[in-house]
């Protein structure tokens, strides 16, 4: 796994080098494509990983006093701290496989673990009246990762891109409200 991260921040998944990742491993190309039968299944198991790590980070958050737009900017913080744990290219790649038409099947979100965190956060300020009482926490919680997500593959490096992140905070909030 280790060699096919290094290879994907170097070139980027669509230009990795299969043959660069098992002889950085040590294995057979066999090997490689028992444990990950696709590229994107190696950003897969990257994204398990990250989000566990970020899940936890957040999980910690939350322990302190908060009201839920320091949630969701915590949320946003966490997310923006994985380009510099990953680099640009290999975190682009990891932000697009979530858009990705050939992405293995997935679940609808509950196995995501910074999913639940924030649907829950939600949940909590609709059981407070903060939020309208139709709107479904889990939607909103995967409408605010994913449009985050979307926001930083295209945005992620203009000048306004914290501006920009700022009122899209402000404008999921907006949303949500009775």
């Amino acid at each position: 796994m280790g060699a096919a991260i290094a290879e994907f921040a170097r070139a980027g998944m669509a230009e990795a080098d299969v043959s660069a990742i098992v002889a950085a491993a040590g294995v057979a190309h066999g090997t490689f494509f028992f444990h990950f039968p696709t590229k994107e299944h190696v950003l897969l198991e990257l994204e398990r990983r990250e989000e566990d790590r970020i899940a936890k980070q957040f999980a910690q958050f939350l322990k302190a006093k908060h009201d839920l737009a320091s949630a969701l900017n915590e949320a946003v913080r966490l997310v923006i701290g994985l380009e510099r744990r990953l680099g640009d290219l290999l975190f682009n790649d990891f932000l697009a496989l979530h858009f990705s038409q050939t992405r293995p099947p997935t679940e609808d979100g509950r196995d995501h673990p910074l999913v639940v965190l924030v649907a829950e956060e939600i949940a909590q300020a609709q059981e407070r009246g903060e939020i309208d009482p139709g709107v479904s926490p889990m939607n909103s919680a995967v409408f605010f990762l994913l449009g985050l997500y979307s926001l930083l593959i295209t945005t992620n490096h203009w000048p306004t891109g914290r501006a920009l992140l700022e009122d899209y905070v402000a404008r999921t909030l907006r949303s949500m409200r009775p």
